[in-house]
């Protein structure tokens, strides 16, 4: 185990200490037991390190704010170990994690598998969303509606010993750390940069996955110059529980054929493969590997100031990708300079000052909103004040001191305002 400080992560290792080390990286809500299935075969001919997440499994519940963070933390432990170069496999996250290191720390990845993946995963809002819901209900909501997620209806009825431990695995994580892991994945956005990514790479995906879709693999694929799929049928988003020994399978041809610089003087030696045809060799039962064109667009130059980029990325961070995009639509010639005044001045300049932080912004905001009877505007920083931090207490306790100073009927009509959204924004999953 890794020291219980802030830049490490919680790991475990198996396999002969001379073998060359592939990293394991489990998904959002697991613990390293999640890749238990594959251990037996890849210990075989790899020393394989898996960690856990801040929070999960028992880990020390110190919060990593992004993808970067869970990297620098995971690169930090590696050099405590004295490994300069590995493999890495990482399933939803913990391929966000291992895309991460492609990107910023290529010299130290020597072959890439990224399971169950995404260069953005869902919405910005919808993972917002989730870290409201856990903020105010708990983890319970999001762990009951983890089979559907998971896995098949198939698996989930043939399996409810597997399915019960997934649910606890989730139940039993640090709700400021499942939160935390949402925020990062908010705002993990890889889209642009895919073309940058030079190091073999497998990209598996279950067929049924709803919550990183095949479509979502292929932009992967698409992006990333030396790069192949793996559709594995009868499998929804954790493939390694549902199908471990496809994935297995899978991750063994991949890093015993793919693995560059063979020589590197840490020991980092590729395991010999056996001879394989190229891309359309005959996979293990229940996987199918298939090229996709790579044609990915240049990414589009945005010439407009450096308060104005900022403003807009502040602006939806705090109000969403949904209201700012529905603003934007409604955008004419009449509008368009107070939209871009707005964004420039308030979300660029101001929103953005080091002085207070976006907790207190929103409640200067809410008190502001009420207090002027602004109650269209006081709805949307409600959603944005719940995404800010802060918990319905609170801003009950911010409006309860409004109607004392402004009046009771400005705070009459603010509370019913701020109940609607709140039920909204904090109602369960599923």
């Amino acid at each position: 185990m890794s020291e219980a400080d802030r830049t490490t992560l919680k790991y475990q290792v198996d396999g002969p200490e001379d073998a060359p080390v592939l990293v394991l990286g489990p998904s959002l809500g697991t613990t390293w037991h999640m890749w238990d299935r594959q251990i037996p075969e890849l210990s075989r001919h790899w020393r394989v390190l898996r960690f856990d997440l801040p929070g999960h499994g028992g880990a020390p519940a110190h919060p990593a704010p992004s993808v970067a963070e869970l990297a620098a933390r995971l690169l930090a432990t590696l050099d405590q170990l004295e490994v300069e170069r590995f493999g890495y496999a990482g399933c939803s996250i913990g391929g966000a994690i291992g895309a991460e290191l492609a990107l910023r720390h290529p010299q130290r990845v020597g072959s890439l598998a990224l399971v169950s993946a995404s260069p953005r995963f869902g919405t910005a809002d919808s993972f917002r969303q989730r870290g409201v819901v856990v903020r105010t209900n708990g983890l319970d909501p999001i762990a009951r509606a983890t089979p559907e997620r998971w896995f098949t209806p198939a698996f989930a009825a043939s399996q409810p010993a597997i399915v019960d431990w997934a649910v606890q695995m989730v139940r039993t994580t640090d709700p400021g750390c499942y939160i935390a892991a949402c925020e990062a994945l908010a705002a993990f956005d890889i889209r642009a940069e895919l073309s940058r990514i030079g190091i073999p790479t497998l990209v598996v995906v279950g067929a049924d996955d709803q919550v990183t879709p095949a479509a979502d693999a292929r932009v992967l694929v698409a992006g990333i110059a030396d790069a192949r799929l793996a559709l594995v049928p009868g499998a929804s988003h954790l493939t390694p529980v549902e199908q471990p020994m496809a994935v297995t399978d899978l991750l063994v041809r991949h890093f015993s054929s793919s693995w560059q610089s063979p020589d590197h003087p840490t020991g980092m030696t590729a395991v010999p493969a056996p001879p394989l045809k190229p891309v359309l060799s005959p996979m293990p039962p229940g996987a199918e590997v298939v090229e996709y064109g790579h044609n990915v667009p240049e990414p589009l130059v945005d010439v407009r100031s450096d308060a104005y980029d900022q403003g807009i990325k502040v602006r939806r961070e705090v109000l969403g990708d949904a209201h700012v995009d529905r603003a934007q639509s409604l955008t004419d010639e009449f509008t368009g300079d107070f939209q871009d005044f707005i964004t420039r001045y308030a979300w660029g300049e101001v929103w953005t000052r080091p002085g207070i932080d976006r907790r207190t912004r929103s409640v200067v905001t809410l008190t502001a909103l009420a207090a002027r009877g602004h109650l269209d505007e006081l709805a949307f920083h409600t959603r944005a004040a719940l995404r800010n931090g802060l918990t319905p207490t609170e801003i009950k306790e911010v409006l309860l001191h409004t109607g004392v100073y402004c009046g009771v009927p400005t705070a009459n009509s603010a509370f019913a305002v701020a109940q609607r959204v709140i039920r909204e924004e904090t109602s369960p999953e599923g």
